[in-house]
């Protein structure tokens, strides 16, 4: 797989599903992890999506573009969560740029969010299990199963 694709790692939490991306993000990933964010609505209540986009080394509108696809059918269901994880200055620039910011939250790092989600469901009486029930990783040349089975987008 070159530096230039797009590389799509979806992990499962019993109370968040982290997303993180990797490579290029333009018109044609958008599109790949958009279905991706579809196929894996339903994995955690809400849903609460963590997004690490920090590997990022290009990304177009399409980022914007995503993140509003997400905004906008959370609000059609009035439910959900966006958490952001040590986004770039840049991306915090077109966050502000483009009114999405206050619609997100942000945090430091990926386990430290769902550490903390795991703490708030335990207080709420939610918890279950170990807090991890699988994922996969999405490349160009296939998938690669994480913490259980995987499947291609």
């Amino acid at each position: 797989m070159g530096k230039r694709s797009l590389r799509i790692e979806t992990i499962r939490h019993v109370h968040c599903t982290v997303l993180r991306a990797s490579g290029e993000l333009d018109h044609a990933g958008r599109v790949r992890f958009s279905a991706r964010i579809n196929d894996v609505w339903d994995w955690s209540p809400g849903p609460v999506f963590v997004f690490d986009l920090s590997e990022l080394n290009f990304y177009d509108s399409s980022v914007i573009g995503v993140l509003a696809m997400v905004m906008q059918r959370m609000e059609e269901e009035s439910s959900g969560r966006i958490i952001l994880v040590n986004p770039s200055e840049h991306l915090m620039s077109v966050l502000r740029l483009t009114d999405l910011l206050s619609h997100v939250e942000l945090r430091g790092s990926v386990e430290e969010t769902v550490a903390e989600l795991m703490v708030q469901a335990e207080a709420a009486g939610n918890l279950g299990g170990s807090g991890i029930l699988g994922g996969n990783t999405i490349g160009a040349t296939g998938v690669m199963g994480v913490n259980g089975p995987a499947s291609r987008d």
